[in-house]
């Protein structure tokens, strides 16, 4: 009897599995489907298109004439039909183009908040309409994600500006000095230091550390901005944005003669002179909240020039001068790129685990830091 009495006990143990191998070979194949390669859609401006994409115009009438609005049209709706098929969100920095930003961008924001919506999402694929650091960071807070980048080229002069071994010889020259790494940065670099910032959260990590010296790297003048919000005494690092670096106090000045009315609100990434030609300074989230708090008559960002478009398209009534300096790696990201990223599933971000277990910590401390 004992025999047969452990055969039957057995069977139902094995039926499970069956039941579970199955299941998961399920789950498998519908992944699978929705990561299979698609045929490039048909990019014809329709009336069905237009139809389709008519509420999505509506959020960017204001700067995108309504004559070129045929060539986005299709685009956004061929992206935006992929996004559901692939269970994918699409991540757009402040940068972003507004066909981008506000018509296929699913979360938008600064570099934290779509840190934040990059750890919480439950999608399957992340495309990030942003440059390659953005793209590493989704990653290392999504290792079982796929986390796609439309343009491997679109990377950022911070982030070139300095390597792990740089910072391995910082921590050499400053025994016990703690690391605060600008989350522009690579994942290399991430996993050399001790906690990542943004331009919205750098006063707030450096003073959590509770040392009286730190060592902020990249970007130099993002650190002289901390360093005046701060009692610690602040370590630079030399490297700059090529965007921010390029506005002058002269520049600012000559505008506000213009129009002694104008407000300039300017990005802690420029020069120590251009902030103090500014009314505000602050991160593009904030330079965003501000804006649409104050409504002035007429507003200068200085930043990137296409936020000034994306903020346009949701404050009427405010008048934007535009002293047009484009990050040309934020440009590689357009409909077209992000459309092949969906189509043929590229660019796939990879990080070697051993860099990304200690780039996440960096990370993931800013993002327990911050919420």
């Amino acid at each position: 009897m004992a025999t047969p009495q452990s055969r039957s006990c057995e069977a139902p143990e094995r039926g499970k599995a069956d039941r579970a191998g199955e299941g998961k070979a399920a789950s498998n194949a519908s992944r699978d489907a929705r990561f299979a390669p698609v045929e490039m859609p048909d990019l014809t401006f329709t009336p069905e298109v237009a139809e389709a994409t008519e509420h999505l115009y509506e959020r960017v009438s204001r700067v995108i004439p309504r004559i070129e609005w045929p060539a986005f049209a299709p685009y956004i709706k061929a992206i935006n039909d992929l996004k559901r098929q692939r269970n994918a969100v699409i991540l757009a920095h402040n940068y972003m183009t507004p066909e981008i930003f506000h018509c296929v961008g699913d979360f938008r924001g600064d570099s934290l908040q779509l840190a934040r919506e990059a750890a919480r999402t439950d999608a399957d694929v992340i495309v990030q309409a942003g440059v390659h650091f953005m793209a590493e960071t989704s990653k290392l807070l999504n290792p079982d994600k796929t986390v796609l980048i439309p343009d491997l080229e679109a990377g950022c002069s911070l982030a070139a500006s300095i390597t792990a071994e740089d910072v391995r010889a910082l921590r050499e020259a400053y025994p016990g000095v703690p690391v605060v790494t600008y989350v522009n940065t690579s994942a290399e670099v991430k996993a050399e230091c001790d906690i990542c910032c943004t331009s919205s959260n750098a006063v707030k990590v450096v003073e959590s550390l509770g040392a009286k010296r730190v060592i902020f790297v990249p970007d130099e003048y993002l650190a002289k901005y901390v360093a005046g919000q701060t009692d610690v005494e602040i370590i630079a690092w030399k490297g700059r944005c090529e965007v921010h670096e390029r506005f002058t106090a002269d520049e600012l000045r000559a505008y506000r003669e213009t129009d002694p009315a104008m407000r300039i609100i300017a990005h802690p990434e420029c020069s120590p002179d251009v902030l103090r030609e500014a009314d505000y300074t602050g991160s593009t989230s904030g330079m965003i909240k501000w804006v649409k708090e104050h409504k002035p008559e007429k507003v200068l960002l200085v930043t990137e020039c296409s936020m000034s478009d994306n903020v346009a398209a949701e404050t009427p009534g405010v008048e934007f001068v535009r002293p047009c300096n484009l990050c040309p790696y934020m440009k590689l990201i357009t409909l077209p790129a992000i459309l092949d990223s969906l189509v043929y599933m590229k660019h796939e971000i990879l990080i070697p685990e051993d860099v990304a277990a200690r780039a996440r910590r960096a990370v993931e401390r800013m993002i327990n830091l911050t919420n």
